[in-house]
């Protein structure tokens, strides 16, 4: 699908872009890969690592602005929006800021993407977008309609849309493992509450559900991988041994365990060996053959969700993972 291609990533120089670029370029031979953000000076240091391939372009403009985003486009072939406020705490005390981000550019890129014939278009949303509690959530369950709705927007247009929601990325630059890393040695880890859980994916696997989206998609799937869990607990007990753990209290906005279906969409949920697939309430499309393929539906009430997961993660899964990736996490 994306040899010869022109695939454009929104927040291309975050945690997400740093391991989708690296393995699109060994996996596929696109034509461009353009790298879309605002922060020049991660763009200056990402460059660097890809010196000397002229595939890989960088851009520097903010989904916020819409005319930038329709010149970022001019030629391109799909689209992975990454770009996103998505600190909890901090959309809590700036949502204004994040609505601009999370909404807004959400729909500045549908618009952009339709108008410039942009084939398909996968965003990535986020556990708590299900059953939101806090602003980040709400914005990117709205992000997550206007994603869907975007292929019936779209009228006559062949641009078509669709969402891949996962939880807790190990790794990822502002999650808690590089956290837990980077204060190990004062010798006491901050547990917001003992008995939380988090949902565990890897980038790798992150960017394989995309590429199974890509190939997948009819038009408004939103694609949920099946993954791990872990207690917060066991995870800082496997990253820091020795050191202590001290309860402090859930932050502003945070939830106790990762949801990422809810009993809302059980309705609308299909069961796959490797994934579960929410489809569009909207057009009668959940009862599409085509989008249903050979999905099993969940039963009503089902729910999804880190504490009540089938599939639990063990300390030596996450040590080995922890030892192959180790300089990795001390260096964000």
């Amino acid at each position: 699908m994306f040899n010869d291609a022109s695939i454009l990533v929104t927040g291309g120089t975050g945690s997400f872009g740093h391991t989708f670029i690296p393995m699109l370029l060994e996996r596929y031979n696109p034509k461009r890969v353009i790298i879309f953000s605002r922060d020049e000076m991660k763009q200056w240091e990402m460059a660097k690592k890809f010196e000397g391939d002229s595939r890989v372009r960088f851009f520097i403009g903010d989904v916020r602005d819409r005319e930038r985003i329709y010149r970022a486009l001019d030629g391109v072939d799909y689209v992975v929006h990454a770009a996103a406020t998505k600190i909890v705490p901090t959309a809590e005390y700036n949502p204004f800021e994040c609505v601009k981000t999370n909404v807004i550019g959400a729909m500045n890129l549908i618009d952009a993407c339709i108008d410039k014939g942009v084939k398909k278009v996968v965003a990535l949303s986020t556990d708590k977008a299900s059953s939101p509690i806090n602003l980040y959530g709400a914005t990117k369950l709205t992000s997550d309609k206007l994603f869907v709705a975007g292929n019936s927007y779209a009228g006559g247009h062949d641009t078509r849309f669709a969402v891949v929601r996962y939880g807790n990325v190990m790794g990822s630059r502002g999650s808690v493992i590089p956290f837990f890393v980077s204060i190990k040695d004062r010798g006491v880890l901050p547990i917001t509450d003992a008995r939380m859980t988090r949902f565990m994916i890897s980038l790798e696997q992150g960017v394989e559900l995309v590429w199974h989206a890509f190939e997948d998609m009819e038009g408004g799937e939103i694609y949920v991988k099946k993954i791990p869990s872990m207690k917060v607990t066991e995870l800082a007990r496997v990253v820091a041994p020795e050191a202590k753990q001290e309860e402090v209290g859930i932050r502003p906005g945070e939830k106790l365990h990762e949801q990422m279906i809810g009993a809302e969409d059980a309705y609308y949920t299909y069961e796959y060996p490797e994934h579960f697939k929410i489809l569009p309430a909207i057009n009668s499309w959940d009862k599409d053959a085509n989008r249903i393929k050979d999905g099993k539906k969940v039963p009503e009430g089902f729910v999804y969700a880190s504490d009540n997961n089938a599939e639990w993660m063990s300390d030596d899964t996450l040590k080995t993972w922890l030892d192959a990736n180790w300089e990795k996490i001390g260096a964000i």
